[in-house]
């Protein structure tokens, strides 16, 4: 049997060290902790079906990234008493709306944990894995500094006080606190880009609050490229450096692209693959996030960090393919309204949303390249 399922999640501030919450609902005949799930329906996607049982089971409203973030199986009863294996994949869902009142809002409760609260709290050990998979802070690099220096004097045969001298090199610089401070802006527009898509009130805001992390972007490149001409020992290559910071950057420029596109032609609606794209921006900002923490002891956080980048490179492939069906739908509906003497303009100004949110994607996929470049060269 397969099913469905959402992982609820948000930050409470959008600072890069913010935990992460993860949003549980109790099962119904048994009470025990459990996320938004169900199964397929003919008429929806998968992750946009598990949209809409987040929505009824736990009056959740969000940006559901298409690409699911892993699976896990559990036992399910049927109605007749007869159980059976269920395979569920499961979906990031990064909530930006609670609702007062939902469909099974007085068969369930519903309580944000921590992370390790959360993979505590439930019972499927796969589960549990995939929620403690979820944060950067999981996965930083606990190795004692006795054991680092034995680790580098055995990789690259030097003795230990040489080592020692060479951990003491990437310090300079403060250059990890600006890549999680530009991490941080991409993740705050990559929200605000999410509830643009999402319509209603507030549009205007929105926009606004995409213009001003892409002008702290820019803040936040300027000084890293004025310390790389001004400090003597850099973490990394100079170039590596800039051009890190300066992609991220560009993926926040992007975003302001969209936004401006959004204001520019008044697009009022966003189709639902533009909504997906957007979902998929919000997770990989979120990955990227989650990337930066784990380069401060990129040697110990290899294996971590081409998980992530990998995931990166696998999402933008899937916005591809969301991208060229949604182009090929719209200019299917434009021809049709053509034939009725509809708007000509129409199909040119979604390809034209289209292009500049395939251009965001892009942008992570060469974060991610970046990062794959420094874990080949120091990992």
């Amino acid at each position: 049997m397969r099913q469905i399922a959402v992982l609820p999640y948000r930050t409470e501030s959008p600072a890069i060290d913010a935990p992460i919450q993860i949003l549980l609902i109790t099962s119904r005949a048994t009470r025990r902790w459990v996320v938004p799930k169900g199964g397929l329906m003919k008429t929806l996607s998968p992750h946009a079906a598990a949209a809409v049982e987040a929505e009824e089971e736990a009056g959740v409203r969000g940006a559901v990234c298409p690409t699911p973030l892993g699976s896990y199986r559990y036992r399910k009863r049927r109605n007749s008493g007869a159980h059976v294996w269920a395979d569920v994949d499961v979906f990031p869902f990064a909530v930006t709306e609670m609702l007062d009142t939902w469909d099974e809002q007085h068969q369930r409760e519903r309580r944000w944990f921590s992370l390790a609260e959360a993979a505590d709290a439930v019972d499927e050990e796969d589960l549990s894995a995939l929620i403690r998979s979820f944060g950067a802070r999981e996965f930083r690099a606990a190795a004692s500094p006795a054991r680092v220096l034995e680790a580098v004097a055995d990789r690259t045969g030097v003795n230990a006080m040489f080592a020692w001298f060479q951990k003491l090199l990437p310090q300079q610089g403060e250059y990890f606190d600006l890549f999680e401070k530009q991490a941080a802006t991409l993740v705050a527009g990559a929200d605000a880009l999410a509830r643009l898509a999402q319509g209603g009130a507030g549009r205007n805001q929105h926009i606004r609050e995409i213009e001003e992390r892409e002008h702290d972007a820019d803040e936040i490149t300027r000084e890293v490229l004025q310390s790389v001409r001004r400090t003597f020992l850099t973490p990394f290559d100079r170039s590596a450096i800039t051009s890190l910071i300066t992609t991220m950057d560009d993926a926040i420029d992007e975003m302001q692209q969209v936004a401006g596109a959004v204001s520019l032609y008044d697009v009022s609606d966003f189709e639902p693959e533009m909504i997906d794209m957007c979902a998929i921006i919000v997770d990989a900002a979120r990955l990227t996030a989650e990337i930066m923490p784990l380069i401060r002891k990129i040697a110990d956080n290899g294996h971590r960090l081409h998980e992530l980048t990998e995931r990166l490179v696998r999402m933008e492939g899937h916005a591809d393919d969301i991208h060229a069906a949604g182009l090929k739908r719209i200019f299917k509906a434009s021809a049709a309204a053509n034939a009725g003497r509809g708007d000509p303009l129409y199909f040119l100004v979604r390809q034209e949303m289209f292009k500049r949110l395939e251009r965001v994607v892009d942008r992570f996929e060469d974060v991610a390249n970046e990062i794959d470049g420094l874990v080949i060269d120091h990992a």
